[in-house]
C-alpha cells in the first residue's frame, strides 16, 4: 500500500499527542506555579511581569486543547 499525497495528510501520531501531552504538563506547572507566587510577591513590576507569564502559559494550554479537540473531532 504505497499513496502518494500532494499534502501531508492533516493526523496526529501517538508521538505527537504524546509531546503535546508533556508540553501541555510544562505549562500548566509553571502556571501553577506562577498563579500560586503571585500571592507572595509585593513588587508590582515584578507581579505584573508574572501575571503577563501566567496569560501565556494559559493561551498555550488552550492552542493544545483545541488541537486535540479538532483531533478528536476528524479536523
Amino acid at each position: 500500500m504505497n499513496e502518494n499525497y500532494k499534502k501531508a495528510p492533516n493526523i496526529l501520531t501517538d508521538k505527537d499527542l504524546d509531546y503535546l501531552k508533556d508540553i501541555f504538563g510544562w505549562n500548566h506547572t509553571a502556571y501553577k506555579n506562577e498563579m500560586e507566587a503571585l500571592n507572595y510577591i509585593e513588587d508590582k513590576s515584578v507581579s505584573e511581569m508574572i501575571n503577563e507569564a501566567t496569560k501565556l502559559f494559559n493561551e498555550n494550554m488552550k492552542v493544545i486543547l483545541n488541537i486535540a479537540k479538532d483531533e478528536e473531532n476528524g479536523k
